[in-house]
């Protein structure tokens, strides 16, 4: 009898050994939980990753349209969890957050992302008051909304150019106008609202609509300039030289609705922001007095001009252009003022062949001076013809 119960005994532990693991499938959980942004609203076509801790086994699960996740069969143990944004390859998208050593049991395991809470929270635990956490929040959704005005203005500007570049400046003006409408402190758009202005004035037939476009213009680049002073800091190494370009188009305007005074005036703020343009500001305003018949003013602007850039060929070819018209007659003989020559060969020094170079010999010729082409090997002047 014990024999026989002894075989039993055996039969059993091996039919015990050699049975399949049936209960196997108890050793998993289930997950789910629900995936919210900032603003409470559903994260769409998520991807959350649950990655264990002790075999490196990974269970990718996708959010549907509610923010939702949900998954059988995850094996028991310590995972790490990770929230990425936008459905596809995990490694590829940006993470939102993570969670470290969440326990998934054999039950269900519920593990929801709400961004708002957890920044809430993420703020209560850095000793934040409630009016703190208040205020994080509207800065947060002020940047927010920061980065979508951007995008509208910059879409703008972008069809202002396009069309200004095409000659189109109605189109342009109607971009930017938009644009000023939809935030008008930004000193840009004010900017190339007055180049828009600006540069449409030269189309118009009537003197008096031309007026009121150049008048726009001035008005529009006065505005940058407010705009651009009072955000004017250490911080913006361009600072200065936004400023100078935005003096610099205004003088242009007022010299072309005829206020000469307030172009030159304008040109000197020009020059007084950006000392290392001068020469360039100094040259504008010496072409403005010289469309003004203001010779003498034309010449000392353009020797501040070569004073700055010495190099600068077409400031001496104006300077003699200027100075020749102070020329006088001796009998039938013209007399240059002093300096006149100069200038002429000085320009022929630098730019030999410049685009002023046939008129610079001619002028040479005419007050009976050398023509120089390069400076100091002088080329007689052709003999006059007698009558």
């Amino acid at each position: 009898m014990k024999k026989h119960l002894a075989m039993f005994a055996l039969v059993l532990l091996m039919m015990g050994l050699c049975a399949p693991p049936v209960f196997a499938q108890a050793a998993s959980g289930t997950v789910k939980g629900v995936c919210k942004d900032t603003e409470g609203n559903p994260i769409v076509d998520g991807v959350v990753v649950y990655a264990n801790q002790d075999n490196g086994q990974k269970y990718t699960l996708k959010t549907n349209k509610k923010g939702e996740y949900f998954s059988l069969g995850v094996g028991a143990g310590s995972y790490n969890v990770t929230l990425y944004k936008n459905a596809g390859d995990a490694t590829a998208n940006k993470e939102i957050f993570h969670q470290n050593k969440f326990q998934v049991t054999l039950d269900e395991n519920t593990l929801d992302f709400d961004m708002k809470k957890l920044a809430t929270e993420a703020a209560k635990g850095q000793g934040l008051t409630p009016e703190q956490v208040k205020a994080q929040q509207e800065q947060q959704e002020k940047q927010k909304k920061e980065v979508n005005t951007v995008k509208s203005l910059n879409e703008k500007l972008a069809a202002a150019k396009v069309a200004s570049d095409a000659g189109d400046f109605e189109t342009a003006i109607a971009a930017l106008t938009a644009a000023n409408q939809i935030d008008g402190t930004r000193d840009l758009i004010w900017f190339k609202l007055g180049d828009a202005y600006r540069l449409s004035a030269t189309k118009q037939t009537e003197s008096a609509e031309k007026q009121k476009r150049l008048d726009s213009a001035v008005d529009s680049y006065q505005k940058a300039l407010q705009l651009k002073q009072a955000a004017t800091n250490d911080k913006d190494p361009n600072a200065t030289k936004t400023l100078a370009a935005y003096y610099n188009n205004l003088a242009e305007a007022y010299s072309k609705a005829g206020k000469i005074d307030d172009s030159i005036k304008t040109y000197q703020q020009a020059v007084q922001a950006d000392p290392t343009a001068a020469a360039q500001y100094y040259f504008n305003m010496g072409a403005v007095l010289t469309n003004a018949g203001k010779a003498d003013q034309a010449i000392d602007a353009f020797d501040k001009c070569i004073a700055a850039d010495p190099t600068k060929a077409e400031a001496y070819y104006q300077k003699g252009v200027n100075l020749l018209g102070k020329a006088t007659l001796q009998g039938d003989k013209m007399v240059a003022a002093p300096g006149t020559a100069e200038a002429f060969q000085k320009y022929l020094e630098l730019v030999p062949t410049g685009g002023h170079s046939e008129e610079a010999k001619a002028m040479l010729t005419s007050i009976g001076a050398p023509i120089e082409t390069s400076y100091g090997t002088k080329k007689k002047a052709p003999p006059k013809k007698s009558n």
